[in-house]
């Protein structure tokens, strides 16, 4: 939604933020093959749609983007590149273990950094998650473990928060239900006006997710690029309201009761109501 902005260019996820920041440690200035490699250590990174000698050209500019030592000027020669490539004057990220991050990217970036945190139902994120593994021939986490990692992401990326002062938390499920209502309080989060475009981002999903390629792994297996569009199927669709609360239909009684036993508390104040109250 973001990314249908005009203005506003999200890349697929980066990964490579804490690695470069880290060159940065004591106030060293690395150079550029360090960056470089810095970016190349992730899979993926040819899904920037740069390659090598593109990615010396975007750091290069961080002379004008930054006193040295600093990697606020790394960071921005990057994404200011990748965005350039798109016809955009901003840009923003969205890899989700970035959670693990936020003070360090902060610190990196100071005030200029905005950190949205959109949060979706744990028990409905057990859902996909299990679902994700089983088709991958794994069994799915049990209820338990899985609401111990939902409820330790969340804490976690508050007390992180606490470092930077910028951050606000969003619920998915609000996002589903009125989707201009909160794209419109994102934009005034991040300064950036609001545009209709951001509501039609579906009509250009598909093109985007050509970007991805496929993904090496672990033990030289490779993840087509072609089954990484396909598991971002639904970004082609608007949104759709039966992705609420699937929970309820498709965790078993027990799961649920599993889950509410270690998350409850942190469903109740985030306004998600709880089976265990009788609201199922």
């Amino acid at each position: 939604m973001l990314d249908a902005h005009p203005e506003l260019s999200i890349p697929p996820e980066t990964h490579f933020l804490p690695a470069l920041i880290s060159l940065y440690d004591g106030g060293r200035e690395p150079n550029t093959d360090e960056l470089v490699e810095a970016v190349e250590t992730h899979p993926g990174w040819r899904d920037f749609g740069m390659d090598e000698n593109e990615l010396r050209i975007a750091f290069a500019a961080r002379a004008g983007l930054g006193p040295a030592g600093d990697p606020a000027g790394a960071i921005r020669a990057f994404f200011a590149g990748y965005a350039s490539g798109h016809g955009k004057d901003r840009w923003g990220d969205k890899t989700p273990v970035y959670i693990e991050s936020i003070d360090q990217i902060g610190a990196a970036l100071g005030d200029q950094a905005r950190f949205i945190h959109l949060i979706r139902d744990g028990r409905d994120v057990a859902v996909s998650r299990g679902a994700r593994a089983v088709k991958r021939g794994r069994e799915a986490t049990p209820a338990r473990d899985e609401a111990e990692t939902w409820k330790r992401r969340i804490l976690g990326a508050r007390e992180e928060a606490h470092e930077v002062d910028h951050y606000i938390e969003l619920r998915y499920e609000d996002l589903i239900a009125d989707s201009e209502a909160v794209l419109r309080k994102v934009c005034d989060f991040i300064d950036l006006e609001f545009d209709p475009a951001m509501l039609a981002y579906h009509e250009h999903a598909s093109e985007r997710l050509s970007e991805l390629s496929d993904l090496p792994g672990k033990g030289g297996k490779v993840r087509p690029g072609s089954e990484r569009i396909a598991a971002h199927a639904l970004t082609s669709e608007p949104p759709r309201a039966d992705r609420v609360e699937r929970w309820r239909t498709e965790l078993t009684p027990e799961a649920i009761a599993d889950y509410e036993e270690i998350a409850g508390d942190l469903l109740a104040e985030l306004g998600y109501p709880l089976a265990a109250q009788g609201s199922s």
